[in-house]
């Protein structure tokens, strides 16, 4: 036999796939429809965006054996123009999707339905701050005190890619500190990681801004006696906070 040409690398025949994570999916039951949304704040990635959509529709192709609409959802505005871009061209191989410009978007409808209420505050507007004041205003007519806060808290995350967030918290505080399971479930987690990494600067800066606003600024001797906290104590304070209501609250906690 001739020997092998030397331009030539013989591959291994297993094709191996790192788990992936899509952002939110869907079965329509009507019609055995899988919707799949991808929220972006920034068109760049790696791998690219474009690659990305096609690399979920194989898997829930591969998966589900049914219809696939595919959705991506751009949050932050930008004159990039990968935002324009709705496929994936390489080769034989041709792959599409919708794209969704959030900020080119009617705010309207998204006004209009409650579970839409956080990507109201990216949507068109020729003034924010009054489109910000119609989302709180909608959020606030809802009775219902879990979901109230829950989607609060969402206005707070969503809106902080194009208000000041000390604006946004200072309409949404009582919802989102009082109501809200998902933003303690945020900010429990940030102060995990803090805690995982420890590093007590970190846990200290993420316990300092929700005693801020939940009691407003706090007194220089009160602020010193927290950054002198270990880890633990920390931890125990994010927990107990909730339950504060003045800055007395506070010291008769720290005393403990």
């Amino acid at each position: 036999m001739g020997e092998e040409p030397r331009d030539i690398q013989v591959l291994k025949t297993e094709l191996s796939a790192e788990p992936i994570q899509a952002d939110a999916l869907s079965v329509l039951q009507s019609t055995n429809q899988i919707l799949h949304l991808e929220f972006q704040t920034l068109p760049q990635s790696e791998p690219p965006l474009p690659f990305r959509m096609l690399d979920y529709w194989v898997r829930l192709q591969r998966k589900y054996r049914c219809p696939i609409d595919q959705v991506v959802i751009f949050l932050k505005s930008t004159t990039s123009q990968m935002v324009f871009t709705n496929e994936f061209r390489d080769t034989n191989t041709w792959h599409r999707y919708r794209v969704i410009r959030l900020w080119e978007q009617d705010p309207q409808p998204l006004l209009a339905n409650r579970a839409l209420l956080p990507l109201a505050t990216l949507a068109r507007s020729n003034s924010p701050n009054r489109l910000l004041e119609q989302v709180v205003a909608q959020v606030d007519k809802i009775e219902e005190k879990p979901l109230r806060g829950n989607l609060a808290a969402c206005v707070d995350v969503l809106a902080g890619l194009r208000f000041d967030k000390d604006l946004v918290r200072r309409l949404l505080l009582e919802e989102v500190m009082e109501e809200s399971v998902t933003y303690q479930d945020i900010i429990q987690k940030g102060v995990q990681k803090g805690l995982q990494r420890g590093k007590q600067e970190e846990a200290v800066l993420i316990v300092m801004r929700l005693l801020t606003l939940r009691l407003g600024l706090l007194d220089p001797v009160l602020q010193q006696q927290i950054e002198g906290l270990s880890i633990t104590r920390l931890e125990e304070l994010s927990e107990a906070l909730l339950d504060f209501n003045t800055a007395t609250d506070l010291a008769v906690w720290l005393e403990h």
